[in-house]
């Protein structure tokens, strides 16, 4: 009876160290603290207006902010088509259809998934068949013979299974695998965040395009009114009205004009040859067609501070980073305590392959052959220490590098909000500017042929209504840019919250994309 009682009592112990052994001694991961305003300072007033005032007269946040919650998985949504622009929308699709960029993105996905699948078979036993023939000479000491005693060879056949598995103590093995499952999540934020870029470079230089295509439009017009004033020009002069000097200034004035022309040509066949690569094309096969810019009123929800921290796959990539680098703790610290691996083998052995898998044949060995089954370095000479103190710098790295994410993210959305805020008065102004240079051009053409001024004030004035006009264009191009830059600062559209895998198909990912996420 007391033998019963003191087996039950201890399995019961060594159950319940087996459990303790089991769990984890990686810290505890909280996300660290940051410090983030409750409205962007760049807002629309509105916003900022919106929420009420405390006593001592700081904005509130109450009924405007949240506690942040990773959402990198949410769908950004086609952000592109609020421009309503089906050209872009076709540019959108082939780019990530075919962007090599991207399909790259997708490979590094799949490596880090791969590897978080063979860390986590760590969990699992690992089983394995042997089958062969073993020739042996056993010396006469091994067979209890004088030492001239003579052995004869021999040959041993075996099959058999083999199974080696190690017990998760203190969290050693799962601790692995989660730091490799937080990798792999990473890796799926930085996909985002390359989706992200691709989708906003692809705009980015659409927009430069046509931006030069409005200056190239400028250009043709400049250069039609310089050719006509030196054919005026030239019918003057053949008739004596006129001096040479004059000709030769209007001649001037039209070479520089198709100069500059062919300047904006060599910089719009630069930037279709980079739209080109981010279409997955090799310039020769692809050519867009003139579509100078027009003003774009678009007009961006910027949100809240707190939905940043949610949106940003870059964020999320560097929270994901300081979360696989917790558990690198836990797996240098359970270094301090013992390894329990099992390793056995079951089959048959026999010295005639006919006899092999009789029933008199079969044998087992249960336990490590080479070293013990229970193990624990007992002197180091502070390699264990060192492996933790790595862990928990690399941790208070990736601390710092989330941190400054955080503050680099807020800076993007400040300064697209100001440059947006900024240009809608700079426009006003600029177009004041066009109006009143047009109308003095006008003027001193009319002045100068009536012969009260000369034709360097006509020069002067055509050029300041070109350089003004150029102004304008090259405004109307930084604001689609800065449009374009503060959606993609904000972490991509804000109309839509689909699933990561509705997400997938919607935007019609390559098959190698897929693949990958799955």
């Amino acid at each position: 009876m007391n033998s019963n009682k003191s087996s039950f009592g201890l399995a019961t112990g060594l159950l319940a160290a087996l459990l303790i052994a089991g769990c984890s001694v990686a810290p505890t991961y909280q996300r660290p603290d940051v410090a983030a305003p409750a409205a962007f300072k760049e807002a629309a007033p509105a916003l900022k207006e919106a929420a009420p005032a405390e006593p001592n007269g700081a904005p509130s946040v109450a009924g405007n902010w949240k506690k942040a919650q990773p959402a990198e998985e949410i769908a950004r949504g086609e952000w592109w088509k609020i421009f309503n622009d089906e050209t872009l929308n076709t540019l959108e699709a082939e780019a990530l259809q075919a962007n090599q960029d991207l399909r790259a993105a997708a490979a590094r996905l799949g490596q880090a998934r791969a590897l978080e699948k063979s860390a986590r078979s760590g969990l699992f036993p690992q089983v394995g068949l042997g089958f062969g023939p073993t020739r042996q000479l056993p010396s006469p000491a091994s067979q209890g013979l004088p030492p001239d005693a003579d052995t004869s060879p021999f040959t041993l056949w075996r099959g058999q299974a083999t199974i080696s598995y190690e017990v998760d103590l203190f969290g050693r093995v799962s601790t692995v695998a989660n730091a490799a499952r937080f990798d792999a999540d990473k890796n799926a934020a930085l996909f985002q965040s390359t989706i992200l870029a691709l989708q906003s470079d692809v705009a980015q230089a659409y927009f430069m395009i046509r931006e030069l295509d409005a200056s190239q439009a400028i250009y043709a017009d400049t250069v039609k009114l310089r050719k006509d004033s030196l054919g005026l020009f030239q019918r003057r002069y053949d008739a004596g009205d006129v001096s040479e000097l004059d000709l030769a200034r209007a001649k001037t004035e039209l070479a520089a004009a198709e100069s500059q022309s062919l300047g904006i040509a060599r910089q719009r066949a630069v930037a279709e040859h980079a739209l080109a690569i981010l279409l997955g094309k090799a310039p020769a096969e692809f050519s867009f067609p003139q579509q100078p810019l027009t003003r774009l009123l678009v007009s961006v929800p910027a949100g809240l501070p707190s939905d940043l921290l949610e949106r940003r796959p870059d964020i999320a990539a560097a929270e994901r980073s300081m979360m696989a680098a917790n558990e690198r703790i836990g797996s240098a610290k359970s270094a301090y305590f013992p390894r329990l691996s099992l390793t056995g083998s079951l089959g048959y052995e026999s010295n005639d392959l006919g006899d092999l898998f009789k029933s008199a044949s079969r044998t087992f060995v249960f336990g490590p052959l080479i070293g013990g089954m229970l193990s624990l370095p007992v002197f180091d000479g502070g390699a264990r220490a060192a492996g933790v103190d790595r862990a928990n710098a690399a941790y208070e790295e990736d601390v710092a590098n989330y941190r400054a994410t955080v503050l680099r993210a807020f800076k993007e959305v400040e300064d697209n909000l100001a440059n947006l805020r900024i240009l809608d008065d700079q426009n006003k102004a600029q177009d004041t500017a066009v109006n009143s240079s047009s109308r003095a051009a006008r003027i001193s053409r009319v002045q100068y042929r009536e012969g009260a001024v000369s034709y360097l004030s006509v020069i002067d004035s055509d050029r300041s209504a070109l350089q003004q006009q150029l102004v304008a264009v090259s405004l109307d191009g930084e604001r689609a840019r800065s449009v374009v830059n503060l959606i993609r600062a904000l972490g991509g559209g804000w109309d839509a919250r689909l699933p990561a895998e509705q997400q997938q198909a919607e935007i019609a990912v390559p098959k190698e994309t897929q693949v990958a996420k799955q």
